[in-house]
């Protein structure tokens, strides 16, 4: 990614880093600010796949390091933390590339963090989540889930059918109570980290083709992006 900008961005007394890849096209996309997962960082192979699969198509990607992981603690800060930290590089995108559209969200964690903000009125055009923690492993009875009704931007929700954070009975439970604006996309045979078994005759690879095709594809669907 020789294109990318890297910025350091002060939250309160701490300071973050943010790295933002522009598509490889190099035209002006929409923005995606993605944060991480809980055990991952701005520079793990997950992260790095899906913003080169996204900056494929057009998309821009800004991925940063929440503070705990700044700080190099393993530790996820609380949740008000995190999305102090949230709001800083959303802050610093807007002033820095002044997207006509931005997307929020990340994997995991990082996109309930973006969830979260966005139920409390963060300003935004939309969310992606990717692998979405709807409730802890063998925990379903502990739903993350209360906050989604108050969601109002288009939602693009990506989750593997293994995948042992978020049952996919207990989604579509879920998704009952939520608005058209909530979109999922089921990826057949992918875990948590959107892996593969080899006997289901796909690779990664294939996966996270299929994860920036549905991207785009919602993407187009809404006319906010010609804005």
């Amino acid at each position: 990614m020789s294109s990318t900008q890297t910025w350091e961005i002060a939250v309160g007394d701490e300071v973050t880093t943010a790295a933002w890849d522009p598509p490889s096209d190099g035209g002006a996309g929409p923005v995606f600010v993605c944060a991480h997962g809980a055990g991952g960082h701005m520079e793990d192979k997950s992260i790095l796949a899906v913003t080169q699969a996204l900056r494929a198509t057009g998309i821009d990607t800004v991925r940063f390091n929440f503070l705990y992981r700044a700080r190099r603690s393993g530790r996820p800060d609380l949740m008000p933390r995190l999305i102090e930290c949230f709001d800083a590089v959303v802050a610093r995108v807007r002033a820095e590339l002044h997207p006509d559209v931005l997307i929020l969200g990340g994997r995991s964690m990082g996109g309930r963090a973006a969830s979260m903000m966005a139920s409390e009125g963060t300003p935004c055009d939309g969310l992606l989540l990717l692998a979405y923690p709807l409730h802890p492993p063998g925990q379903p009875q502990k739903l993350r889930a209360a906050h989604l009704p108050a969601i109002a931007q288009p939602v693009l929700c990506i989750n593997g059918t293994r995948d042992p954070f978020c049952e996919r009975a207990l989604m579509a439970q879920v998704q009952q109570g939520l608005d058209a604006n909530w979109r999922m996309h089921w990826l057949d045979g992918a875990d948590h980290s959107f892996h593969v078994l080899k006997s289901s005759g796909r690779t990664n690879a294939d996966v996270l083709t299929e994860v920036a095709a549905a991207c785009q594809s919602w993407m187009s669907g809404y006319q906010w992006l010609t804005r």
